[in-house]
């Protein structure tokens, strides 16, 4: 039998630019200038980029070199992760003011259950104009949002009206805001799922809802489900503020390839040291480490081993990760090494319930 989902007041909050925003807010001479956080050499990539840099076709995870191609005018500044922290807990203490319900995604973008709210507001929408007008105010820099039911649609509402804009979508409209969506514009769907939806003849939201549930799991594996359930607006996700964190990393790219294994170790160790901080700062410990490998040819490797003990400590990671570094032979030079720590003493054992054919009451007319 079909049950009718709760309808829920979400607002996805996420910073426009928020790296490459702090920069320019802090330099004014950088105001209006294409700018990439990040290195120029061909090693570095771009952390974030500015919105005039943007126009060239610059973007985050680009290589540093490719956006000085795409811009020859970029300017590259040195990431500082430190005042993004600072600006962030200031934008974090703003969403407290008005739910305790957030559940952060990284320092720029964050989630908030606001169907019933600190500030007793009825209007979700209401609720993020002032939450960015205050954002505004205390930090002097822009955010977007997206309101909606779900976390979904408010994900991806957010980005209809960027930079330092919003978009409402209430529950009688969003069947028909979800297809008439392109399906790159989905959450989860990358580069190479929406080249496969659009061989499949899907190219809308519509043509999604479309298929049947087999046919979905059929040529998407385990997502089909999920792509299924959104194209009908059915998220049931809810926002958690206690995230449960399910792995720690760190990771190093390196200016040149190296091949010395002796060199990989020292640079293994200082990574390790750092694993080790953010172990101690969480106040876990893992029982899985797994080394990542990135080869000159980008190709990725990775090996783990699962202990029989929870470590924390820098020096029985290292014995560990010496292990699998020397566990084969190395098929190239490396251009990056990486270390994770996962199987955490955190993680919930909570019961998971299966998952159930509600549905949406688009009839419902709240106030958003």
């Amino acid at each position: 039998m079909e049950g009718k989902l709760p309808i829920r007041k979400i607002i996805h909050v996420d910073m426009d630019a928020f790296y490459a925003s702090v920069e320019q807010l802090d330099n004014p001479d950088l105001r209006g200038k294409p700018i990439a956080v990040g290195g120029s050499s061909k090693r570095d990539v771009v952390s974030a980029a500015s919105y005039e840099a943007r126009k060239f076709g610059v973007r985050s995870a680009m290589s540093g070199m490719l956006a000085k191609k795409l811009c020859p005018q970029l300017i590259f500044v040195r990431t500082n992760f430190e005042r993004y922290h600072e600006v962030s807990k200031k934008i974090r203490k703003i969403f407290y003011e008005y739910t305790d319900l957030v559940e952060p995604l990284s320092l720029d973008e964050a989630y908030l259950d606001v169907t019933e709210n600190k500030k007793g507001n009825p209007s979700a929408t209401l609720i993020a104009q002032e939450i960015r007008q205050k954002i505004k105010e205390k930090t002097g820099l822009n955010a977007s949002a997206g309101i909606s039911i779900n976390k979904f649609i408010a994900k991806v509402a957010s980005d209809i009206n960027k930079p330092n804009g919003q978009k409402t979508v209430p529950p009688e409209e969003v069947i028909e805001f979800i297809e008439k969506l392109d399906v790159k514009k989905f959450y989860g769907v990358g580069k190479v799922t929406k080249e496969k939806m659009y061989r499949l003849g899907i190219f809308t939201g519509k043509d999604l809802k479309s298929k049947s549930q087999e046919f979905l799991e059929e040529h998407f594996g385990k997502s089909g489900s999920y792509y299924y359930k959104v194209s009908r607006g059915i998220h049931n996700s809810k926002v958690t503020p206690d995230h449960t964190r399910k792995s720690l990393a760190a990771e190093r790219t390196f200016y040149e390839n190296i091949s010395s294994e002796l060199y990989m170790m020292e640079r293994l160790e200082e990574i390790a040291k750092e694993v080790e901080k953010r172990l101690l700062k969480s106040k876990v410990a893992g029982k899985t480490i797994t080394l990542k490998i990135k080869y000159s040819d980008f190709t990725l490797q990775t090996r783990s081993r699962t202990l029989p003990l929870y470590v924390s400590s820098k020096s029985l990671i290292l014995e560990t990760v010496k292990d699998l570094l020397f566990q084969e032979k190395m098929k190239d030079s490396v251009r990056l090494l990486g270390i994770s720590i996962s199987n955490l003493n955190n993680e919930d054992k909570k019961e998971t319930k299966p998952p159930s054919d509600e549905t949406i009451d688009v009839q419902l007319k709240l106030e958003f």
